[in-house]
């Protein structure tokens, strides 16, 4: 009889508790750490799947199928699924992608605006409907698994995951984190839902600058990107705070999404006054499944155990004793396995672990009702990209800018104005406008996938007059100018960025602009908020418009004021790098350049 879902926010019914310890007892040693061991789809084939019981492959940034279209990408999980079922027992697979910002490994799905964005709009139900419009793209590509919602409280703009989280306040973060889940969690397709991974556990938006402590490998591997110089300096570092003060401000949004029915928690790979979160036990284990009763099981990050310990052997021990239930092991997963099969037999892991660890696991997959229904049918490609999907991104795009500066009436733009320079090459650049996590890891600039560019938009909305020279090189005068200025694309340690300060070749392009225009709006695509205090006097007008993602032609609408400007910053904006991090914003004598909360209305 195949397992029962009763339904994913209550406890597992008596009948699927009596199927999962029948399962279990079934199970061989392989097999169970089989279950425990999540690999990178490029670096396991289908059979080896079923040969050792693997319980989860995954995507990583980048992890695509060539060539990669949607079709691609179901066939690609489909050939993992099926293979699952051809083990002893036949215990079905889970699929995994960071899907943080819509199905965004997909050449063809909407993008929507980063977490950062969407902070501004304050808008739940929005929320909770790009995360049903996401499951939906994930489902009908048959992957049934999100690592998102990231439930991060930056406290420090230099971050370079920090347009991953909502806010920079708690109670933000967790309203609207908990709409996203809720989004997830409703049937996308037929009784198909997505499992959401609520992360990164806990207190990684808490780090101090320059606290982070690399491995060699890891190091190497980052070393000169870009040619910058300040990677790595707080992501993966240490948050030194007190018990009381990490759970107000880091914890709370855990406790209410297990409230809230949340089955997965992925692990952060930073530190709690020193000592990493994969070997946090007080955390892991007396805290989250103790205290606050999670059910679900915990997932490692990247690699992660790989920074415990020199000891790999450690490494494997120290984490599954914390209380580590799934280990992502991108790449040698047969060395992980052998691991910890050797520290069960030496008695350094505890079988009752094992088993604690694999009943959380397989009660999580009859949840999602995977024993019946192991395998989703390739036939809502359709929804990948839909008309219907990019309205609603086209929504999130518009709530989510935030006027920061409106004079001499510069915006909305009339129909009466003559003529509009534009500049900057974010102005016409998909890529620049999605930033990270962007059909590859990092993203990168260019036509990345299909969507609509400001200029385009502008062009539609202004027909016949717009000029667009990226580099301000314009011939005569016009009666407004709009530059776009944008960060390169960047994810994790590799965006973090000691100044945050306008670099000057974008001060230029403002000057060069200004010199052709009456009045000048500056539009910022950027993951965080950037310091613009030596070009604020020569803008008449600023937008901040996050990373918008494939549909930032929608701009265009709220600049000729068929839209109203609704959005209000989720986090202050320092007038100067003296007021960063937050801590040293709150310690200073003059208030930031604009507050949280604000938002003009044009």
């Amino acid at each position: 009889m195949p397992l029962q879902l009763s339904d994913s926010f209550r406890e597992p019914s008596a009948d699927v508790v009596d199927q999962v310890e029948n399962l279990l007892g079934q199970m061989t040693l392989a097999e169970k750490i089989g279950q425990m061991t999540q690999v990178e789809k490029n670096s396991i084939e289908p059979a080896q799947v079923a040969e050792y019981a693997i319980g989860s492959v995954l995507s990583g940034g980048g992890g695509n199928p060539v060539p990669n279209t949607p079709q691609n990408w179901a066939a690609m999980v489909r050939k993992f699924a099926e293979a699952a079922l051809k083990s002893r027992l036949a215990i079905p697979l889970i699929y995994g992608v960071d899907g943080v910002h819509g199905h965004n490994n997909v050449h063809g799905a909407v993008i929507y605006p980063h977490n950062i964005g969407l902070g501004a709009t304050r808008d739940a139900d929005l929320l909770e409907r790009i995360g049903r419009a996401t499951a939906r793209e994930l489902l009908a590509t048959g992957v049934q698994w999100n690592f998102a919602p990231a439930v991060s409280v930056p406290q420090d703009i230099r971050w370079g995951r920090i347009y991953e989280g909502y806010s920079e306040q708690t109670a933000l973060v967790t309203q609207l984190a908990l709409a996203y889940l809720q989004g997830l969690h409703a049937p996308g397709l037929g009784d198909s839902w997505v499992l959401p991974s609520v992360k990164h556990f806990v207190g990684d938006g808490g780090a101090l600058w320059g606290s982070t402590q690399l491995r060699p490998w890891q190091a190497e591997s980052s070393a000169n990107w870009q040619g910058a110089t300040d990677l790595y300096k707080i992501d993966q570092g240490d948050t030194r705070l007190d018990e009381a003060t990490l759970r107000a401000l880091h914890l709370a949004p855990y406790v209410e999404a297990i409230k809230a029915g949340a089955l997965n928690i992925m692990i952060s790979h930073s530190s709690w006054n020193g000592i990493k979160m994969h070997m946090h036990r007080y955390l892991l284990t007396d805290v989250l499944k103790g205290e606050l009763g999670f059910a679900g099981f915990l997932i490692s990050d990247w690699m992660a155990i790989n920074q415990l310990d020199e000891d790999y052997y450690t490494c494997v021990v120290s984490s599954i004793n914390a209380g580590l239930d799934m280990i992502m092991v991108p790449f040698d997963f047969k060395l992980f396995i052998t691991t910890l099969t050797e520290a069960v037999h030496n008695g350094d892991v505890a079988q009752e672990r094992i088993d604690d660890a694999v009943r959380r696991i397989l009660r999580v997959k009859a949840s999602l009702g995977l024993f019946e229904q192991p395998l989703i049918e390739p036939i809502h490609l359709d929804l990948v990209g839909s008309e219907e999907h990019r309205a609603l991104a086209r929504e999130a795009v518009q709530k989510s800018l935030v006027l920061l500066k409106n004079e001499r009436d510069t915006l909305p733009i009339t129909q009466n104005t003559a003529s509009i320079f534009v500049a900057g090459e974010a102005a016409d650049d998909i890529g620049l406008a999605c930033g990270g996590w962007s059909i590859e890891w990092l993203g990168n600039s260019g036509a990345i996938t299909d969507g609509g560019t400001l200029v385009k938009g502008l062009q539609a909305a202004f027909e016949g007059k717009v000029t667009y020279e990226a580099d301000a090189t314009f011939n005569g005068h016009a009666e407004l100018g709009i530059v776009v200025l944008g960060e390169r694309p960047y994810a994790e340690g590799l965006g973090d960025r000691a100044d945050l300060t306008l670099f000057a070749e974008q001060v230029a392009l403002i000057k060069r602009t200004r010199e052709h225009c009456d009045r000048l709006i500056l539009i910022l695509y950027s993951g965080r908020p950037l310091i613009i205090g030596e070009v604020l006097d020569q803008c008449d007008a600023v937008v901040a418009a996050w990373l918008p993602g494939t549909e930032a032609h929608a701009i265009a609408a709220v600049l000729a004021g068929e839209v109203p400007f609704t959005g209000k910053l989720a986090h202050n904006w320092p007038r100067s790098m003296a007021q960063v991090p937050l801590a040293a914003l709150k310690a200073s004598n003059e208030p930031p350049l604009y507050p949280f909360g604000h938002g003009l209305e044009a």
